[in-house]
């Protein structure tokens, strides 16, 4: 056997050992929320003797999902929008200006991607209460952007880089001022990137317990993952609704994914290398 063939095989061992190890702890979920409470202490491994639907409409009610996902959409939509068009803006500007003073400011905006949260979550709240944000979904919104523009500043002057500048002179001569040009010529240009960012913020904010913990106080408020935490007791843990709120949760990010997985890798290569 050649040697060409020997790592190939182990390449497919290594990859199908670790899809194993991925997706096993989703079997484990998706098996146990079918379960009753005694069942799945029983066996966790095991398939259910009795499919236990019951547990997906308690966990519907307990949660409130209808509500709690309105939140999480609410904020995902806001968080999103505003960090795609503050990021796109200043990445392309960022990218098309030279000069000590705005390749500083990019510095600063990558420095920061640096900057572990837990070292600003004092202050962030303390922020938060002095704007007067804070117990909002809407005020959970602008924190998001805050927090996301410095990755995507980051790929999108990277990837404004790939963009010729003669299509921006071509706009000027036919009359557009720089924002027509932006708004007409680069950023239908910058949809493969766009894509990337979006997808990729709506998996850390749809997915994110810490931070609307720490902002939100009132229960109608809450996002979908937080409403499941409320399912996690002193004394008492429902599993079996808590496996299954949590595949209610998790099934909007695992399609969204999956349809534009494609999409993710090309933006973040051509985002983070051109240029």
């Amino acid at each position: 056997m050649s040697m060409k063939r020997i790592n190939s095989l182990l390449i497919g061992l290594i990859l199908s050992v670790g899809a194993l190890f991925t997706c096993f702890p989703i079997y484990m979920a998706v098996v146990n929320s079918f379960k009753t409470q005694a069942e799945m202490f029983e066996s966790f491994v095991a398939l259910p003797t009795k499919l236990h639907f019951e547990n997906y409409s308690q966990a519907f009610e307990k949660i409130n999902l209808l509500n709690s996902s309105w939140n999480s959409v609410i904020v995902s939509v806001i968080g999103i929008g505003g960090i795609v068009f503050c990021s796109a803006l200043a990445g392309y500007k960022l990218s098309r200006t030279r000069g000590k003073l705005s390749h500083f400011i990019f510095l600063l905006f990558v420095a920061s991607m640096l900057v572990p949260f837990h070292s600003i979550m004092i202050p962030l709240t303390r922020m938060a209460k002095t704007l007067q944000v804070q117990g909002s979904t809407y005020g959970l919104a602008l924190i998001y952007i805050g927090l996301g523009v410095n990755m995507a500043i980051f790929l999108y002057h990277g990837f404004v880089k790939s963009i010729p500048r003669e299509l921006e002179e071509s706009g000027q001569i036919d009359g557009c001022n720089e924002f027509q040009t932006f708004f007409r010529i680069i950023l239908p240009l910058l949809l493969p990137i766009t894509v990337t960012i979006a997808i990729l913020d709506f998996l850390w904010i749809w997915n994110d317990f810490l931070l609307p913990l720490m902002m939100l106080t009132d229960v109608d408020n809450y996002t979908l993952i937080l409403s499941t935490n409320m399912l996690f007791g002193e004394y008492n843990k429902e599993w079996s609704l808590i496996l299954a709120s949590l595949v209610l949760t998790a099934i909007p990010v695992v399609m969204i994914y999956a349809f534009f997985q494609k999409f993710i890798m090309e933006g973040i290569a051509e985002g983070a290398v051109k240029g």
